[in-house]
């Protein structure tokens, strides 16, 4: 155990964590030459593409330092606020983590936010400027701020570049030298936290774990301490970053087990595994996670509702995936048979909705995201709604609460009034303002539907694309809110309707009902688009109908003939408008939700 460490990388968002495991990989021989690619532990094709990391992905790599072999285990982290819960599991699983600030950005939202749970964990940090190679790098700039905000000495912070593999090499020694090896004994009996766990369709559930105590081999029979599940290690092995078998996992040492579940629901993230029957009365388990629960909620529905079957198999199989995707189903008069699913933000939404259309070839409709709200009625019950169309009579409502996030923002000093005025219009509260050099950091209290509409995107506008954010959920204020409803020739789409605040009710509902009116195929009658709360309408748009020239054909003759067409026109037109019903294209659906993101 002397020999081994197990760390992390963490950053903001394209900071150059996985450029940075690729050098790691390369210098320790883990990957050779003729093998190695960009992005390496970026297996998911989406994560290729799009340059970010979803997953966490361990690797153990050896390194021969001054003639003694020590076992480094990475766990390479994402970067995106969206994907907290994953940086969280992966230190849980360390003793120290790389602090990684790319010189051409300087520290960002998610640098503070995950330098601040590596702290709470006690974990040793090692402060590291990346992109020291690239023309616009401000080096001194990111030692400064880095001193600055989180106490760091400018000798202790390592200068790297993830591209050329400069710096590395002494990277890699600082990492022998400054993080402890892990603590426990082989000797005990076993205790090991599941940290993450996947579903293979050959092998079935596989649990990935690191051991505190203890060891584990072929064939020993396993028991989960909080859920009671039983299992055996069909196979066990570690991460060169491909699954490779060994024979036996000791204290300290982070790898995998497949085990013979075939249902991910009895492995939970975040429990303790050790052998059956249980090797001493009073074991206890290892500190797990807090679970993961869904702040945005996006319904999708199959464009073929003969597809309904096969979403919900793809839903089942990217659960067993990702443990913090939830769903159920819900049926809708204007979209037929779907599922709600509670995710953890909008990219996560975007990630989901890609997969299922990717990779299991389905057309989906996305209806409006929404967030869930707290209702407490007037006989004192309180529940939870995830959709408008769940809220009751408002004669029944005491009060309504909506999640309040902590917003941090970073920016430039030059786009910080615009910051201000865009997170005021978002019905933000400031909590702090703090001058970090040529960088402002802003902190708010912002309700968390304000950031599904439309915030992410203006913050970029208005900063130029600069300001970076990261948020945490903190709890339910009590607010003025109410339904609105969108109705189409009269008939109310629950798909479309929202809960808004009710002081930018005028607002919204102009904008949506214009929006509708311009995306709403125009049929042989007159279709009519309101907005409004409760009998109250607040806004109205008509479409107005083709005109179909009845009279063409007559090249002359008496007037009355032509009236007598033009009114059986009229008539035809005013039954039409009775019987018929609007078939709303994909179109209307997929602006609404491209207008909250």
């Amino acid at each position: 155990m002397n020999n081994i460490r197990n760390f992390a990388i963490i950053a903001h968002v394209d900071h150059g964590k996985s450029t940075l495991a690729d050098r790691m990989l390369e210098i320790t021989g883990t990957v050779s030459a003729r093998l190695m690619k960009d992005q390496i532990l970026d297996s998911n094709p989406i994560e290729r593409e799009r340059g970010i990391t979803i997953k966490l992905a361990p690797v153990r790599m050896n390194y021969l330092l001054q003639d003694t072999r020590y076992t480094l285990n990475l766990i390479d982290t994402p970067g995106h606020v969206d994907f907290t819960y994953e940086v969280n599991r992966s230190l849980a699983a360390c003793e120290g983590a790389i602090l990684l600030v790319d010189a051409t950005q300087g520290v960002q939202a998610q640098t503070l936010a995950h330098y601040h749970e590596a702290k709470k964990l006690n974990l040793t940090i090692i402060p590291v400027v990346n992109k020291i190679d690239v023309a616009t790098a401000d080096i001194s700039g990111s030692i400064n701020q880095m001193e600055t905000i989180f106490g760091f000495r400018a000798e202790e912070i390592l200068h790297v570049s993830g591209k050329t593999g400069q710096g590395v090499t002494e990277l890699l020694q600082e990492i022998i030298n400054k993080i402890p090896s892990p603590q426990g004994s082989s000797d005990l009996p076993l205790r090991a936290l599941v940290f993450n766990s996947n579903f293979d369709i050959h092998l079935g559930v596989l649990a990935w774990i690191r051991l505190i105590d203890g060891k584990v081999k072929i064939q020993d029979k396993l028991q989960f301490l909080n859920t009671k599940g039983q299992a055996t290690a069909i196979e066990i092995g570690v991460f060169t970053p491909k699954r490779e078998v060994v024979s036996e996992l000791r204290a300290g040492e982070v790898g995998y087990v497949v085990t013979n579940l075939r249902d991910l629901s009895q492995l939970q993230v975040g429990d303790t595994t050790t052998h059956f029957p249980l090797p001493v009365a009073d074991i206890k388990p290892l500190p797990g996670y807090q679970p993961i629960k869904p702040v945005v909620f996006v319904s999708f529905y199959p464009t073929d509702g003969e597809n309904i079957s096969v979403l919900r198999d793809a839903l089942d199989k990217l659960h067993l995936q990702d443990s913090a995707l939830e769903y159920s189903a819900e049926f809708s008069p204007a979209l037929g048979n779907g599922f709600r699913v509670g995710l953890l933000g909008l990219l996560h939404a975007d990630i989901v909705q890609e997969r299922l259309e990717r990779e299991f070839n389905l057309s989906l409709i996305a209806a409006a995201p929404s967030v869930s709200y707290q209702i407490l009625t007037k006989n004192n019950q309180t529940f939870i709604i995830s959709k408008a169309v769940d809220l009751p009579d408002p004669s029944a409502i005491l009060e309504i609460r909506e999640p309040i996030i902590r917003l941090s923002v970073f920016v430039p000093e030059t786009y910080v009034g615009s910051v201000i005025q865009l997170c005021h219009e978002h019905r933000g509260n400031l909590i702090n303002m703090e001058y970090l050099g040529q960088l402002i950091h802003l902190q708010y209290h912002l309700p968390l539907s304000e950031l599904i509409r439309g915030f992410y995107d203006r913050l970029k506008s208005v900063s130029q694309g600069f300001a970076t954010l990261d948020y945490e959920l903190i709890g339910y204020e009590s607010s003025d809110l109410v339904k609105l409803d969108i109705l189409i020739s009269s008939e109310k789409i629950d798909a479309l309707s929202q809960i808004i605040p009710s002081s930018q009710a005028n607002d919204i509902a102009r904008d949506l009902v214009e929006r509708l009116k311009n995306l709403i195929p125009r049929q042989q009658y007159e279709i009519t688009i309101q907005a409004g709360i409760g009998s109250h309408i607040l806004a109205r748009a008509d479409v107005k109908a083709f005109r179909k020239d009845v009279i063409a054909k007559l090249s002359g003759g008496d007037q009355t003939r032509k009236d007598k067409l033009l009114k059986k026109q009229k008539k035809g037109k005013a039954r039409m408008k009775r019987v018929g019903k609007i078939d709303l294209p994909q179109e209307v659906f997929l602006s609404i939700l491209k207008s909250n993101i």
